[in-house]
């Protein structure tokens, strides 16, 4: 298996493809309003700080784990020490999670992009989404019926996807991200510089960026920095570990890291400008304050914008159109890599070809996604999301460098693996960040998490519909980990054994 692995073809393709995950629908309307509330030009102190201790030291420890190892993420960690191969398995069933609902968002962006054409929502875009377009439930926990205005979307991104992954590595995700990347980056830059053309762009943009210095000593705030990178950058997903298995022997794994980790805050930077030179013009049409207009997540792309697209002074439906298909881009490249993580996954241990574990892993998630395009869609959407990734992916992330620092004390062997194809050296700080740093601060990000859990309820919703839609969904992933360990290997212990002598 390990010599007929499927290989990047190019570096460039290898690069685009992890920049590719790491851009996600999250840089375009969860870091702006996260780095305004944080201290807006004051956050990028942290920001900054949180990508070089834990963002970038995490992608060189993922990116060589793959390397060394040749294998999905289970089959890595299983190469790493055969009492883990389950942490491989937990980071693939998160993935597989986000997949069923991350999918179902990429297809609202998709039918938004046709109702831009005629500016279909109306003057209450808000009305529109809940009520006409997702046909809301009363209340969370009511299923109702499948919606056909996103069902009909998602089978079609689902059907691209699948499509793509099916065509393998090569031909398959490296293709697909060289149209989509720079197709993606394109399209926002001529949205960015129209929306720096509007009045009240320069207000919006000094919100953005004026510096509120007091937050820096606010522990909140450096939480929010390693949230944000943490979250952006694909860690802990089993997507980057699961990505550098195809690269070749000779590759620059350390600089890879660096140029993925300042891409992905490339793009986050001009999203922020983009959308609060369009919140700034907002402001000043409504002729209020800009924290009357600054939100985040569904809100900023599927209500705030069609607002501030109604409010165009010129094409408007085109604009609207290029925002939401920058949105479908951006999510279609994260989807990708996301559901590779398992169909890898499936390969690997049950030793079956690429175009059935596509079939099996990317159609199983597809069958759940329905579930996200019913009536009930959205709240189980918002529980899933939030569950998954505070007591999934933080958590996920937290146990991977415990494991590999301080459990196996792997860090050397690793550290060394790197140095020997890498240009720029790991020295001391890489250690010191992945055995200290980045322990404590997911350590105090996961305790905060917990007591505000137990304290209150995620945004009020009953306690019943919380325990089956979020927390249940977070600790069956780890429980899928176990089972999947406990599972036979369709190929030798022999050649899992080889695994560890060829790569060494």
């Amino acid at each position: 298996m390990d010599q007929q692995r499927q290989q990047w073809g190019t570096r460039a393709g290898f690069i685009l493809a992890a920049v590719g995950s790491a851009i996600g629908l999250g840089n375009i309307w969860r870091f702006p309003a996260v780095a305004y509330e944080n201290g807006g030009g004051a956050f990028f102190v942290p920001y900054l700080f949180a990508l070089l201790t834990a963002g970038i030291p995490l992608l060189v420890l993922e990116f060589t784990i793959g390397h060394k190892y040749k294998g999905s993420a289970p089959l890595s960690y299983a190469r790493l020490s055969k009492k883990f191969e389950w942490l491989g398995w937990w980071q693939v069933a998160i993935s597989f999670v986000i997949s069923t609902y991350y999918a179902v968002i990429i297809a609202w962006a998709m039918s938004f992009s046709f109702f831009s054409f005629d500016l279909k929502w109306g003057d209450d875009p808000g009305g529109f989404l809940f009520g006409e377009y997702l046909k809301l439930a009363e209340a969370p926990g009511e299923v109702g019926g499948i919606v056909s205005g996103v069902f009909i979307p998602l089978v079609v991104v689902w059907v691209i996807t699948l499509g793509i992954l099916v065509k393998g590595v090569k031909k398959g995700i490296e293709a697909a991200n060289k149209i989509f990347i720079p197709a993606l980056v394109i399209l926002f830059l001529i949205i960015v510089v129209r929306a720096l053309t509007l009045d009240g762009a320069m207000a919006g943009l000094d919100a953005f960026f004026k510096p509120n210095w007091s937050t820096i000593a606010d522990p909140k705030v450096w939480v929010a920095a390693y949230g944000q990178i943490f979250f952006s950058l694909s860690i802990a997903f089993a997507i980057m570990v699961t990505y550098s298995s195809y690269l070749p022997k000779k590759t620059d794994l350390t600089n890879n890291a660096f140029i993925t980790g300042f891409a992905n805050s490339g793009f986050e930077l001009l999203a922020g400008i983009g959308v609060f030179a369009a919140l700034g013009f907002m402001a000043q049409q409504q002729g209020v304050p800009i924290n009357e207009v600054v939100t985040a997540g569904v809100g900023l792309a599927f209500v705030v914008f069609p607002q501030i697209i109604n409010e165009f002074p010129a094409f408007n439906g085109l604009f609207g159109t290029l925002f939401f298909v920058c949105l479908t881009l951006a999510g279609l490249t994260s989807l990708m890599s996301i559901v590779e993580t398992f169909v890898a996954g499936v390969q690997d241990k049950f030793n079956v070809s690429r175009t059935k574990a596509v079939l099996v892993g990317g159609g199983l998630s597809a069958i759940i996604s329905i579930l996200f395009a019913t009536n009930g869609g959205l709240y189980f959407l918002d529980a899933a999301d939030y569950f998954i990734n505070q007591f999934g992916v933080a958590l996920a992330g937290l146990v991977e460098v415990v494991v590999v620092a301080w459990v196996l004390k792997e860090l050397n062997n690793l550290k060394s693996h790197a140095d020997s194809i890498s240009d720029i050296m790991l020295g001391a700080w890489w250690k010191v960040c992945l055995a200290g740093i980045t322990p404590i601060i997911l350590g105090y990000m996961m305790f905060q998490n917990i007591l505000t859990n137990i304290k209150d309820n995620y945004e009020g919703y009953p306690t019943s519909f919380l325990l089956y839609s979020g927390w249940a969904v977070a600790i069956g992933a780890i429980v899928i980990g176990f089972v999947f360990m406990s599972l036979k290997w369709r190929k030798s212990p022999h050649e899992m054994n080889n695994g560890n002598k060829e790569v060494s």
